[in-house]
């Protein structure tokens, strides 16, 4: 019967399902790495996402200018405010944040560019079936790439273009659903007298000054 169903759907020309924009799950948590096209920048980064509560934390190791760094944020978006952890030293910063929360998806008005399998589709389990997009980053005029997987939203890579590094691209692995431990999206006890310091942007993330 399946082999029927399958041979009729053939001469009838089923069409296959056009993939749609799509928001990821609301809690998230794995790798990131990071690299730009001018070479000045990588970093490894640990994340965990909750789009319920706009909290992120990024814990980070890397090179910048071919001098390594380490850094802790946790963005609390809703306070419009990142503290800069230092677990070694029990210290904190706190600073204003300067950027608005987005959730991990694709915008609705984003351009399909094409569906593939990373990997094969040889045999089952041997491939990702993952859609790629396209669009503009409306506050920087910059154009962007995204590929999530077809089932669950999931992202796989971002690409787009800016200004002190040309593109940058980041690779997402190792990706769970979840959060293991929601703590780590709260302040440390010993961040309650966090010093106040400037605003931050995007490239602070970075520890780019």
């Amino acid at each position: 019967m399946r082999v029927l169903v399958v041979f009729a759907c053939f001469l009838a020309a089923c069409p296959a399902q056009k993939p749609h924009p799509c928001m990821s799950p609301p809690l998230l948590s794995g790798e990131i790495s990071v690299a730009t096209q001018n070479e000045k920048l990588w970093a490894f980064i640990h994340y965990q996402y909750d789009a319920w509560g706009q909290r992120i934390r990024l814990q980070e190791m890397g090179y910048y200018q071919n001098t390594s760094f380490t850094y802790d944020a946790l963005l609390l978006f809703r306070e419009a405010a990142m503290y800069e952890i230092n677990n070694k030293d029990h210290t904190c910063k706190r600073k204003p944040l300067k950027v608005d929360f987005h959730p991990m998806e694709i915008p609705r008005n984003a351009t399909l560019l094409g569906q593939a399998v990373l990997g094969s589709s040889s045999g089952p389990g041997e491939g990702l079936l993952v859609n790629t997009w396209t669009g503009i980053v409306p506050t920087t005029g910059g154009r962007y790439l995204s590929t999530v997987t077809e089932f669950g939203c999931i992202p796989i890579s971002t690409a787009y273009q800016t200004q002190p590094f040309g593109w940058m691209v980041s690779s997402f692995v190792n990706n769970v659903i979840g959060i293991q431990d929601p703590s780590q999206l709260n302040p440390p006890d010993f961040c309650q007298d966090a010093s106040h310091e400037e605003p931050v942007d995007f490239f602070s993330l970075f520890q780019i000054k």
